[in-house]
């Protein structure tokens, strides 16, 4: 019972995090974070084969992931708070340098107004806008803090459920014997008895 309860917990936790990592990950899209992104994937992957260790008893896998998934994030939470010699402005790290794109909140986060600078600084690419954000009620920093925040919280709990549904099925495969089942004496089957009576015969 202890099992299935733990189970079903852990499919939850699982279900959930699937859910807020794929609303995490349309926005790592439309901001071009291509590390994210391809940390998002993997996670996303993971939670996947995790669900079915669950069904399947075996989340031991996905129980090592979070402990990375915690780490990535803890690196997240670090980045955008400039921990450090971080700085949230570097390009190499969220989008290996392709691109001059930031977060996605960052010009659309709430009550953020844009306004194009013109003319645009001289050493600002051609392809790019130059713009001015003002008057966001949230930095775009802090969301991104707060993604990671609940990324971990999702993580610790599902580190947690899997530990403890390893441990039972652990205690369930010690109590089963292999070789004969759940006797620890061993099986034996029913012994057959002859009724008949052997009488001689005289000739």
């Amino acid at each position: 019972m202890g099992c299935c309860s733990g189970r079903c917990t852990l499919a939850f936790i699982c279900g959930m995090q699937l859910i807020s990592i794929l609303e995490r990950q349309i926005f790592d899209f439309l901001g071009y974070q291509w590390a994210p992104i391809l940390t998002n994937f993997v996670h996303i992957i993971t939670v996947i084969l995790g669900l079915f260790g669950t069904v399947q008893f075996r989340p031991r896998y996905y129980a090592v992931w979070l402990v990375l998934w915690v780490t990535w994030n803890i690196f997240i939470i670090c980045f955008y708070l400039e921990v450090g010699d971080l700085s949230k402005d570097t390009d190499l790290i969220m989008t290996f340098n392709i691109s001059m794109h930031r977060s996605w909140w960052m010009e659309n986060g709430p009550g953020c107004k844009v306004t194009p600078v013109t003319p645009p600084p001289s050493w600002a690419p051609e392809d790019h806008r130059y713009i001015s954000i003002a008057g966001c009620a949230l930095e775009y920093q802090y969301v991104e803090v707060a993604h990671s925040s609940v990324q971990i919280v999702l993580a610790l709990a599902g580190f947690i459920y899997a530990c403890y549904v390893v441990k039972l099925i652990s205690e369930e495969e010690d109590s089963f014997d292999f070789i004969g089942g759940f006797d620890s004496y061993g099986y034996q089957g029913p012994q057959k008895t002859s009724h008949l009576q052997l009488q001689p015969m005289y000739m």
